[in-house]
């Protein structure tokens, strides 16, 4: 941190200047300490107006009033636009200017736990949902499950195939983190990029998934938990591959080190997240809704 000046003023004199026995400069010693004390930002209104203009254009839009796609459109530019320039900002701090020491890397690293847990949860809802259903169908859906009429995926086809595919990418992820604590800039690259491929091909296979299910998501009980399972699931995984191309970006950039990698922890920690969740889809949704 910089020294901070204070400045003590005396009686003037008749001039209305500072009477130079009593006032003077002086130097205070800054805090030594591992804090980082943030400048002010626009960037949090910014990204609330953002947010204001995407909801209230959302619902002129869904019922509908004259320019509510345009107010729409602005607002997710506008929260776009401010999530690029304050995590650009939070990246200066971090590796260029260093206000990031170790006391400061633990908020984002127990930041992460409690978001990632929310994700659990908001998951489990599903996973419940569909439970409930399964475990005892109504006679409504025909006293069965899957409810009598509707097709459902052979889990041992695609689904089956891509679960070892997106374990794969968690392996990879696991490689890139000891690559990067040994100081391997160029294989933790290299297993980044074997990560978002895998991710890539995970997410191609479950288009083809969706493009050849026989059913959807209108289709009773059943249609609606699988779609919203496996879709807010594959969601999931976009933003994990958007994370970690950015970390991998930072790590060809020569951000990353092994005493400055939290960005990645988290992404790793996401990632990881992502994987456990589909071992539990492929049991819960496809296995036993389809066998």
């Amino acid at each position: 941190m910089r020294p901070q000046r204070a400045l003590t003023l005396g009686s003037g004199d008749e001039g209305g200047g500072l009477h130079t026995t009593e006032a003077k400069w002086f130097m205070i010693e800054s805090q030594r300490h591992s804090y980082h004390l943030v400048d002010p930002s626009p960037w949090p209104i910014s990204g609330s107006l953002g947010a204001l203009a995407t909801t209230v254009g959302g619902v002129m839009y869904m019922h509908p009033f004259q320019g509510g796609a345009t107010l729409l459109s602005l607002g997710l530019i506008f929260i776009l636009y401010t999530m690029f320039v304050w995590w650009r900002d939070v990246l200066r701090e971090s590796t260029l200017e260093g206000h990031h020491t170790k006391v400061v890397q633990l908020g984002p690293r127990y930041g992460s736990i409690p978001f990632i847990v929310s994700e659990v949860m908001f998951l489990f809802a599903f996973f419940r949902a569909s439970s409930h259903s399964s475990l005892a169908p109504t006679v409504e859906i025909g006293g069965i499950w899957p409810p009598k009429g509707i097709g459902v995926l052979d889990p041992r086809e695609i689904p089956f195939l891509n679960t070892p595919i997106l374990l794969s990418s968690g392996a990879a992820v696991t490689w890139a983190h000891h690559a990067i604590l040994a100081g391997k800039e160029k294989r933790a690259v290299y297993a980044l990029v074997a990560t978002v491929s895998l991710a890539l091909v995970f997410t191609g296979f479950q288009g083809m998934e969706y493009y050849q299910a026989p059913s959807t998501i209108s289709d009773s009980i059943y249609g609606s938990t699988f779609s919203l399972a496996t879709g807010f699931h594959g969601f999931h995984v976009i933003i994990g591959t958007l994370f970690s191309i950015i970390c991998g970006i930072r790590q060809y950039l020569g951000h990353l080190t092994k005493e400055h990698h939290v960005g990645f922890e988290a992404a790793a920690w996401y990632w990881h997240f992502v994987d456990v969740v589909r071992l539990f889809l492929f049991v819960s949704i496809y296995w036993w809704g389809g066998i």
